[in-house]
């Protein structure tokens, strides 16, 4: 073995290493300087993150041409498999910069339009929707065809994929029941990014739960709710079950209040101390707000506190603030108004014991003057 079989390879393999390298930053510092003079197109800086598997792809394909050419006896004995190594890693890596590429097109198309379109969330939110369904879509496509790709680099899984073309007609099916479940979740995960049925902030309540929708890919959902835990469910699941969507067609809300109360409650000053507090709340949007009563029972009163909002967190916040507030007003300034459950018999005010003890008096003295007028009319006789 001469010393030119040895450096060959070394100049080579420093060579490829060098261009590399220089590529990278010559596309990064070209990529800069056009991110600078169009502030207003995100595209320039999101490509920016696809130098790390853009100097892998061209070092993978420097080597992987120059390989047959550097191939000497000191790796005479691996060379095939190093040259099955370097076409796997250079699928991989092709697959990967089409995959950062592809998502750094879809984030910059959404930001774009989010940008000029912040005046309508609903939109907006549904439009995040698809292009996070579709850049995973993407994704799955460019990784099933790299994984076949390198399947296919092995001369053995050729000629298994030939005899399993005769074959195929049988496998779909088997494939098809078997997975009946996940290209269920599959299509519903579609349906759901292009049907526009709930997209990615929409507040929901879901088995009774209230929560938002976090994350929504092609199989399942994520739903964070009101005291940050996280429920996830198939997708199919909103396909065929109803829930609420406090979201879809604007976020405007009406936030309401019972209250059970006596039946001496006073009306008209709780109507007005409504008012007082609604508008001192920022949570309002000053749109409407009523109170009424809406139900009675032989012991109470249920009145309802009507309040609009600007969206379900402020409904419910509120909500929560005109409760606490009118309780607090009505046990301070009305405690005759707030609901009581007796007990024991109420003891009777002290007037009424006294015309109690004046009425009995009373019958025992005509009993008496009955008594004598029978007594005299017995003599008499």
């Amino acid at each position: 073995m001469s010393m030119e079989d040895v450096l060959r390879p070394l100049i080579v393999i420093g060579g490829s290493l060098a261009i590399t390298l220089f590529i990278g930053w010559a596309v990064d510092w070209l990529l800069r300087r056009v991110d600078a003079r169009h502030p207003e197109t995100p595209l320039w800086g999101h490509l920016r993150r696809c130098r790390l598997p853009l100097q892998v792809t061209v070092c993978t394909a420097l080597l992987s041409g120059s390989y047959d050419k550097t191939e000497a006896r000191v790796v005479q004995e691996h060379g095939s498999a190093i040259g099955q190594l370097l076409a796997l890693v250079l699928i991989a890596a092709t697959a990967w910069l089409m995959v950062r590429v592809s998502s750094a097109v879809v984030e910059s198309s959404y930001f774009r339009y989010a940008s000029s379109s912040a005046h309508d969330p609903a939109r907006v939110r549904r439009v995040r929707t698809q292009v996070t369904l579709i850049q995973r879509v993407v994704a799955a496509i460019v990784g099933v065809v790299a994984a076949s790709a390198m399947l296919l680099t092995f001369p053995t899984m050729r000629t298994v994929g030939t005899s399993m073309l005769a074959s195929a007609g049988i496998l779909g099916v088997v494939a098809g029941v078997a997975a009946q479940s996940t290209l269920g979740n599959l299509f519903a995960g579609l349906q759901i990014a292009f049907g526009d049925m709930v997209r990615i902030g929409d507040t929901v309540v879901v088995d009774g739960e209230w929560g938002t929708v976090e994350e929504i890919t092609l199989t399942f959902l994520s739903v964070r709710t009101w005291d940050e835990r996280r429920i996830t469910m198939p997708v199919s699941y909103f396909t065929n079950k109803p829930f609420e969507n406090w979201s879809r067609g604007g976020t405007q809300k009406v936030a309401t209040v019972y209250f059970h109360l006596d039946h001496t409650a006073p009306i008209e000053e709780m109507r007005e101390h409504l008012r007082e507090i609604v508008q001192k709340s920022p949570a309002w949007d000053g749109r409407d707000w009523n109170l009424v009563v809406t139900d009675t029972t032989p012991s109470t009163i249920m009145v309802r506190a009507l309040i609009t909002a600007r969206d379900p967190d402020d409904a419910w916040t509120v909500r929560c603030e005109v409760r606490e507030k009118m309780i607090t007003w009505l046990r301070d300034a009305h405690p005759y108004a707030l609901p009581r459950i007796a007990t024991a018999p109420a003891a009777q005010a002290p007037q009424a014991l006294l015309e109690s003890e004046r009425r009995r008096e009373r019958q025992d003295h005509f009993a008496r003057f009955e008594d004598g007028l029978r007594k005299d009319a017995r003599h008499s006789r």
